[in-house]
């Protein structure tokens, strides 16, 4: 779970400090740096598991691909910066695997990670250049500080179910030596001599060759950033029938959904695993037996009201499973006939619905095809993948985190006041050249307030443009009062700072 994210240098991101919840609404008009704040999250995911090199390639350009690494670097002017730092908050897993399937647990699970990126021209050729790591960092944060660093409303439960662990000490950290920086990776738990590494000669993180044996706190640190994900959900990739053979994962653009769901159906029928997948009987693949398909149908009903039944169809000549609707008069209806919107609601709730999901879900413009008036219902869902902070985590309450970004005003109104970061562009000037940069803001009388007393919020004339919803809706308020152990959140049409903005709006007598 990442809680607090410092970039600077990366694209248009300078002095960026944001601090995170279970679920985080950013919004902002186009270029304001909504999808730079994604690509950082991005990037840091992608060193956590390839090359520098395939990591920054991986990163989106103004102008598409770009195989010239500067385009990642703040650029002001005809000039970019040299360097990019990095620095991540988060609560990673207990335990896990590395990729030798060797099992790991971790002495502490509340860690600092810091990352300084340089520029490295080739000779005469700057475009041709690399990058190089400047600085690298793993350590841990205090479980009796944990308090004063998670500001976000939570139960202590839930804060001593995910915080656990005791440290001294770092587990990598960067010095200098008969002058070249070096980058150590210190042994957890024991007092080994660390190992050390010339970062001019690094291609890829020290972060990202962590294994169980030597330092099993870092391998896990780096499965929490490779558990980040940006959702693109393509609805081309989401038609597509699945091989028998196929990963039985949602892929990050909603591949392979007949072979999760199928998986689901017989992993998971009466709380206990069922038979093979593959070889279990019809009946069960059809769906008439599978509580999670039953409630897939329910919860799409809640956006398409003509929704009887969700099944897997097992072709056994093609070797094929295809997700099939069936409406309220038994007519079938294949996925390569459903909306686009319908066909993301329906990845989004198998999504939550699979409690292998765990760590960041990022998602971009999640009210794409979706109705108006059912902005609500999507909205609700997304809450509801992410982990309820009322409750202590576990199979039942997996430790999941959902970043949207949006500018749809329907939105907009209908998240919680304290979910809402809005993005604007600011002028700075940097060596007598002057840039806009990101800045990412908080509404007033919210917990980001409390945890950085001295940022100014937003302006209320930058909200504006927001507070001409499409209408008051109220799908799923009760719903999410529960969820937060009876405190209603209040959406951003509920403040009474901002009603006066609002069409129809009548000053009281």
């Amino acid at each position: 779970m990442l809680t607090r994210l410092k970039v600077s240098g990366f694209k248009n991101l300078v002095d960026v400090d944001v601090r995170f919840g279970r679920f985080t609404c950013v919004a902002g008009a186009n270029g304001t740096g909504k999808s730079n704040l994604f690509d950082a999250i991005q990037f840091l995911s992608r060193l956590a598991d390839d090359t520098l090199l395939n990591a920054a390639l991986a990163v989106r350009a103004e102008s598409g691909r770009s195989t010239d690494l500067r385009h990642l670097f703040r650029r002001y002017g005809d000039r970019f910066d040299d360097r990019m730092t990095f620095e991540v908050e988060m609560i990673v897993p207990p335990a896990g695997i590395d990729d030798l399937g060797q099992p790991a647990e971790a002495s502490i699970t509340f860690l600092r990670y810091q990352l300084i990126l340089g520029y490295r021209a080739e000779g005469h050729l700057p475009n041709l250049g690399g990058l190089e790591i400047l600085h690298e960092e793993l350590s841990h944060i205090n479980v009796s500080d944990a308090a004063k660093s998670l500001h976000f409303p939570h139960k202590v439960a839930w804060r001593r179910s995910v915080i656990k662990g005791r440290r001294v000490g770092e587990f990598i950290s960067t010095v200098e030596k008969e002058g070249k920086r070096i980058v150590k990776l210190h042994q957890d738990g024991t007092a080994g001599r660390p190992r050390e590494y010339l970062a001019a000669t690094l291609p890829r993180t020290v972060l990202s060759s962590a294994n169980a044996i030597e330092s099993p706190t870092t391998l896990l640190a780096r499965r929490e950033l490779q558990s980040w994900r940006l959702l693109q959900l393509e609805p081309s990739a989401l038609r597509k029938p699945d091989e028998f053979t196929a990963p039985p994962r949602l892929g990050v653009d909603g591949s392979h959904m007949p072979a999760t769901l199928n998986y689901l159906a017989h992993t998971h029928q009466n709380g206990a695993p069922a038979a093979d997948p593959l070889t279990a009987n019809s009946s069960a693949v059809d769906g008439t037996t599978a509580p999670v398909l039953d409630e897939l149908a329910a919860r799409l009903s809640e956006l398409v009201e003509q929704v009887q039944k969700v099944r897997v169809d097992r072709d056994v000549q093609r070797q094929l499973l295809t997700l099939e609707l069936t409406d309220l008069s038994g007519t079938p209806l294949p996925a390569r006939s459903l909306s686009d919107g319908t066909l993301r609601f329906l990845a989004l709730v198998v999504l939550s619905l699979d409690p292998r999901e765990e760590g960041l879900i990022c998602l971009e413009e999640p009210e794409n095809g979706i109705h108006p008036e059912r902005i609500p219902v999507i909205l609700h869902l997304l809450q509801e993948i992410a982990v309820d902070v009322e409750s202590e985590v576990g199979t039942d309450n997996p430790l999941r985190q959902v970043i949207i970004n949006t500018h749809s005003p329907s939105v907009v109104s209908q998240v919680a006041d304290d979910a809402i970061l809005v993005s604007e562009l600011q002028e700075v000037i940097v060596d007598k050249q002057r840039g806009r940069a990101a800045r990412f803001r908080w509404l007033p009388d919210t917990w980001r307030c409390e945890a950085d007393p001295m940022a100014p919020p937003v302006a209320r004339g930058k909200l504006l443009a927001y507070l001409n919803p499409t209408g008051v809706h109220t799908f799923g308020q009760d719903t999410a009062s529960d969820a937060m152990g009876g405190r209603k959140p209040r959406r951003l049409m509920d403040r009474p700072d901002f009603q006066p903005y609002l069409p129809g709006f009548q000053q009281p007598a």
